[in-house]
């Protein structure tokens, strides 16, 4: 496997099936895992095609694994990546980190892509839930 990311926060490495592994570590941890599961779950219910898909979960590890959304972006123009944002948005989600090295390209299928969803929330206006208490980072 390739370290993709090794932050006090997680670890994540690409296997050589380009499967993604995320193993959540530090603060808040636990629910840090638990809140990226549940929107990944609700996204791919809403039939969101550019966040990742959960595979395999081992909670007991903090760890998930998910499909890859592509490699990360260098660079990206304000607005677009504001839309890619947005776009999130109308599918019930709002990101909570929406910064550049939260985007990916697809080249598969030419898409840009958001993945990290530790910290996101689901929009009450565009669900009807209450949304969650965003957690310090």
């Amino acid at each position: 496997m390739r370290e993709a990311k090794d932050t006090p926060r997680a670890l994540v490495r690409i296997g050589y099936d380009g499967r993604v592994h995320k193993t959540f570590r530090g603060h808040h941890a636990k629910d840090r895992f638990e809140n990226e599961v549940r929107v990944l779950k609700f996204l791919e219910e809403k039939g969101c095609s550019f966040v990742p898909r959960v595979l395999e979960l081992e909670p007991e590890n903090l760890k998930m694994v998910t499909t890859n959304c592509g490699a990360r972006v260098d660079h990206l123009g304000e607005q677009r990546m504001k839309e890619l944002y947005a776009e999130l948005e109308t599918y019930g989600v709002r990101h909570e980190d929406p910064f550049m090295r939260n985007i990916t390209y697809r080249a598969s299928d030419g898409r840009f892509c958001i993945i990290d969803f530790e910290f996101a929330t689901l929009i009450k206006e565009n669900i009807g839930l209450k949304p969650e208490i965003g957690m310090e980072r």
